[in-house]
């Protein structure tokens, strides 16, 4: 079988994540770029907007 090497690779290059964090008493919504030292931010989860309202 030949390998097509033209095709660009299928991973993502993107290095912007977000997860919600928590410390046993409040959850934290963190958004972080991970290509950078000190790039992120938080809020509290329960405040930050839904996908829903973004709409």
């Amino acid at each position: 079988m030949v390998t097509d090497h033209s095709r660009r690779n299928a991973v993502s290059e993107d290095t912007v994540c977000s997860s919600i964090d928590s410390d046993g008493r409040r959850d934290e919504y963190v958004i972080a770029d991970i290509s950078a030292d000190g790039a992120w931010l938080s809020m509290r989860a329960e405040e930050a907007p839904t996908l829903r309202s973004w709409r």
